[in-house]
């Protein structure tokens, strides 16, 4: 990748993917350029607005710190929290891209920085398995940093047997695992998933967050590879603009989809310099739980809920005032609970800062508990609340005129301005309004999105296990004892 002088901007950004390489796949062909492709360009184009975001001198101060290397600014996601108000700016910073997205960007560029930074933040776990694996840590870590990299990743194993380990697959090159070793690095072959936003990243960490057992020594590696690596392919589900006929119709699967794709390694080759783990069980393990990374990430996801929940109070709101059932005492009531839910994960997220942790090392942890009960209840919490805007909406958002092209007819215009409009809100803006609810609520992208919500930080009982683990039984126990000691 090419030097960048200054921030990057949207421009670079899409200039740096565009014919770099990458190999992509889409409707059974090899894409040219995903910056200019038809199914991706709106998510492209999205992104780039994120790097002008962060561009704008306007908002340095939020979205940026100097570089400890250089001292020219770099993006805030890197850096490394020495305080609860670090986080807190980290949060500020993330919210303030999510807010570009509407919270519908999952995996953008500051949510692997944050894994990054957390392992950056504890080399010495790195270290236990060799020196040289927290200097790579460390180096790429700032490589990253200075360079504004958009990485995201692939921890994934395919779904193809899960009663049986990696090294006991029909074939061992199934899941991506180890296959030779270089005097210059290591050889790797097989699949990983769900790379979401690989199709527009710069690189890919690759590793496994699923529990790996002895004998699958092989798959228990940690790198990072360029998104044009040869031999990497990035295959991606069906984009959701594919089916989108227009923004007005479709306004945020046109713009907001960052695909999911399967990642197949073809014999890729990884410089040892690149590699941060290596047929290591443990360290590929402690890699999650013993550095913040997990929590840094998750961190920045919570604050990205917390923005999408905010857009789908405002969208619900809106609706009601369509309908005139706002003022109505059940619709209030239901309002209020949804607001509810809504502060309880914002309450959540700043309870991660106000009750962080500072380790031996001096090292910041967002407060564990307050992370992961909130995400252990967000596949509760997330249906619920779209079922009661769907009860809201009611038909509203279903009898819309088919596309925005019946506007440009005037017969038809003359129909949808008498029938098909509210008090202060004409023909054209109802139905704008109701198709970005429906878009948000309805259509296959919002699909995705409900299982997207259910699933992104895992299985809901593995982070209710991880809740388990942070809560402070030892507290409620010590509570049993003293009532039994009254008797």
């Amino acid at each position: 990748m090419k030097k960048v002088k200054g921030m990057r901007t949207g421009a670079q950004f899409l200039e740096s993917i565009r014919e770099d390489g990458r190999q992509v796949f889409f409707d059974g062909e090899l894409v040219k350029d995903v910056t200019t492709h038809p199914v991706f360009q709106g998510a492209a184009h999205s992104i780039a607005r994120l790097y002008d975001v962060a561009a704008d001198p306007v908002n340095g101060a939020l979205m940026t710190i100097p570089s400890p290397v250089t001292g020219d600014p770099v993006l805030r996601c890197y850096q490394i929290p020495t305080s609860a108000a670090d986080l807190a700016a980290r949060r500020a910073m993330s919210t303030r891209w999510a807010e570009e997205t509407f919270g519908l960007m999952g995996r953008t560029p500051d949510h692997v920085a944050g894994f990054l930074t957390g392992y950056a933040a504890k080399p010495s776990v790195f270290a236990e398995a060799g020196k040289q694996y927290a200097e790579n840590v460390t180096r790429y870590h700032g490589y990253a940093r200075d360079n504004h990299l958009y990485v995201s990743y692939a921890i994934v194993p395919p779904q193809i047997d899960r009663s049986k380990p990696p090294h006991k697959q029909s074939d061992p090159t199934l899941y991506a695992g180890v296959v030779a070793e270089r005097d210059g690095g290591i050889v790797l072959k097989g699949a990983q998933q769900l790379g979401t936003g690989s199709v527009f990243s710069d690189a890919l960490y690759i590793s496994c967050i699923h529990p790996l057992a002895p004998g699958d020594e092989a798959y228990a590696f940690a790198v990072a590879v360029p998104c044009n690596t040869p031999g990497l392919k990035i295959y991606p589900r069906r984009p959701y603009a594919a089916g989108a006929t227009s923004a007005f119709d479709y306004p945020l699967s046109s713009r907001f989809d960052e695909t999911d794709s399967l990642i197949v390694l073809d014999d890729v080759f990884v410089p040892w310099e690149n590699v941060f783990c290596y047929r290591n069980l443990q360290l590929c393990r402690d890699q999650w739980w013993r550095t913040p990374s997990h929590s840094y990430g998750n961190h920045q996801a919570q604050a990205r809920y917390a923005t999408k929940l905010r857009f789908l109070m405002g969208l619900t709101k809106r609706l009601c005032e369509i309908t005139g059932v706002d003022p109505m005492p059940p619709v209030q009531i239901m309002l209020g609970e949804m607001a509810a839910y809504a502060t309880i994960v914002e309450s959540m997220l700043q309870a991660q800062e106000t009750q962080a942790s500072v380790d031996a090392e001096g090292v910041v942890w967002p407060s564990k508990s307050a992370l992961y009960a909130v995400m252990a209840l967000q596949s509760e919490i997330n249906p619920k609340l779209l079922n009661m805007a769907r009860e809201l909406a009611g038909g509203s958002m279903i009898m819309l005129p088919s596309t925005v092209k019946d506007f440009d007819n005037p017969a038809i215009a003359a129909d949808l301005d008498r029938y098909v409009a509210s008090p202060g809100f004409p023909s054209r803006l109802r139905t704008q309004v109701l198709k970005l609810v429906w878009d948000l609520i309805g259509t296959e992208f919002a699909g995705r999105h409900e299982q997207y919500e259910k699933f992104y930080g895992g299985a809901s009982f593995l982070v209710k296990q991880n809740m388990a683990r942070a809560y402070d039984f030892k507290a409620a126990t010590a509570l049993v004892d003293k009532a039994l000691a009254l008797t």
